[in-house]
């Protein structure tokens, strides 16, 4: 597990074999992925996430936090016919406006709003950068899920496949942690996710609150990221647990959503 979180070409290709697979194709339901596409993703690593986009011809931006992460983005996509196309921004989304000087078509985010602090804040700002009947594609882990905490990139063999224990409180949590031999660095990233984790029910609330609308939403039993991560083919959770609310986040791996403004 952790091969792959060290090795970025490698992460980079899972998330273009998922987005391709899964993600386009979601997406697609509802909008058309064409040249004519803008697409913004906000927390975008080394943009593994948009290839599969800029490879149908849509120009793409990329921003994130890390400068090393940008840096590999520009270093991945320089021998793309579409180069041109492809825009990799090192900065903090709150002090962008001055280079994300436009509307987007489409928004997306995989596997990033568990880690952003104040997501209430946060889903309100990002309106900015979204087109007036633009689409909104945000994709996360319920916190409550058997992985919810992200521990299987723990450096313990046994943490990283122990379900459900980053549940419990945090000064537990802390003392498994230290005992399974993490180190410090990663014991605060672990509770730092404890403290960003978000519910499936919480999520809905942000969304209604900032006045956004549920176009249409998938819950996995098994994750999309999981088929190449392990050779599992992704099941959609059945409908009769996914009605139960606050139950279903602990059998749910997976949550994929498109939203948008409401008129």
């Amino acid at each position: 597990m952790q091969t792959r979180h060290r090795d970025k070409q490698l992460y980079f290709n899972e998330q273009v074999y998922t987005t391709e697979k899964y993600v386009i194709p979601f997406i697609s339901k509802v909008l058309k992925i064409s040249p004519e596409l803008n697409i913004l993703e906000i927390g975008c690593g080394e943009g593994g996430n948009l290839k599969p986009f800029l490879d149908l011809g849509c120009s793409i931006t990329g921003i994130d936090l890390s400068e090393s992460k940008i840096n590999n983005a520009i270093k991945f996509f320089s021998n793309h016919p579409n180069t041109e196309r492809a825009h990799f921004i090192a900065k903090d989304i709150y002090l962008a406006e001055d280079v994300l000087n436009t509307e987007f078509d489409l928004i997306i985010m995989r596997d990033v709003i568990e880690h952003i602090h104040n997501q209430e804040l946060f889903m309100g700002y990002v309106k900015r950068f979204l087109k007036q009947g633009g689409v909104f594609f945000l994709a996360f882990p319920p916190w409550y899920n058997p992985f919810g905490g992200h521990q299987q990139v723990a450096n313990s063999k046994i943490l990283s496949k122990l379900p459900y224990f980053h549940l419990f409180p945090k000064n537990i949590y802390r003392f498994i942690l230290k005992a399974g031999g993490e180190t410090q660095e990663k014991i605060d990233g672990f509770l730092e996710i404890k403290d960003t984790g978000i519910s499936i029910e919480r999520f809905r609330k942000i969304v209604k609150q900032h006045g956004y609308r549920i176009i249409t939403e998938t819950m996995f039993f098994i994750n999309p990221n999981y088929n190449i991560k392990f050779g599992l083919k992704p099941r959609k959770q059945i409908s009769i647990f996914t009605a139960i609310p606050f139950f279903r986040n602990f059998v749910v791996t997976a949550c994929y959503y498109l939203i948008k403004l409401k008129d």
